[in-house]
């Protein structure tokens, strides 16, 4: 991904990503032009899906429980229990 000065137009360099979401993400950027300099933050966002994803649901849900803890993933077990 290439990200332009919003000042000169100019190349700028990502130096720190701050994912706020799974479908929004702050970019904090420097112009590489030393005579600007200037320093920003853009958003990357989601916006909509073109093709679904060939994964089925049981992967989905599988790959999202690995990523909670061990005390999250023991509480949705209880709250998932009938």
């Amino acid at each position: 991904m290439r990200i332009l000065c919003t000042v000169c137009g100019k190349k700028a360099v990502i130096g720190k990503t701050d994912r706020l979401s799974v479908a929004l993400t702050n970019l904090y950027c420097s112009c590489t032009d030393p005579e600007c300099g200037h320093t920003f933050v853009t958003n990357v966002s989601f916006s909509h899906t073109l093709s679904p994803s060939a994964k089925t649901a049981t992967e989905v849900v599988s790959a999202l429980a690995r990523a909670l803890s061990p005390e999250q993933r023991k509480a949705l077990q209880q709250e998932l229990a009938f």
